[in-house]
């Protein structure tokens, strides 16, 4: 059984920074890719970054220079540094773990900027 376990979110004011953790842990293989979404109030999930085992990243245009990805593929484990945060990166963030067909999340970890 695969478990995810993500954390580091909060409440920071705009501009201000934060660091999501996701640790996989449950099975002996490495994941292909891990990344992380989010999930606003009323709105779909959606991508924010991911990095694959060869180490390729892919970010949404609406974090490019501001959030980096990061991971290491070995222990299975990812962050999000999150910098120059804004009112509207205000979500739950969820990590995502795929291998083959298969995907995994954690339970979200909820991020809110405001003043």
């Amino acid at each position: 059984q695969v478990q995810l376990v993500d954390s580091g979110g909060g409440l920071v004011q705009p501009g201000g920074s934060l660091r999501l953790s996701c640790a996989a842990s449950g099975r002996n293989f490495r994941f292909a890719r891990m990344g992380w979404y989010r999930q606003a109030p009323g709105k779909q999930r959606e991508l924010v970054a991911t990095l694959t085992s060869g180490g390729t990243t892919r970010y949404a245009d609406f974090v490019k220079g501001r959030f980096t990805i990061s991971g290491d593929n070995a222990k299975n484990t990812v962050y999000l540094q999150m910098n120059s945060l804004k009112p509207e990166d205000t979500a739950v963030y969820y990590c995502n773990a795929a291998v083959g067909p298969a995907a995994y999340w954690g339970q979200g970890t909820q991020v809110t900027v405001s003043s």
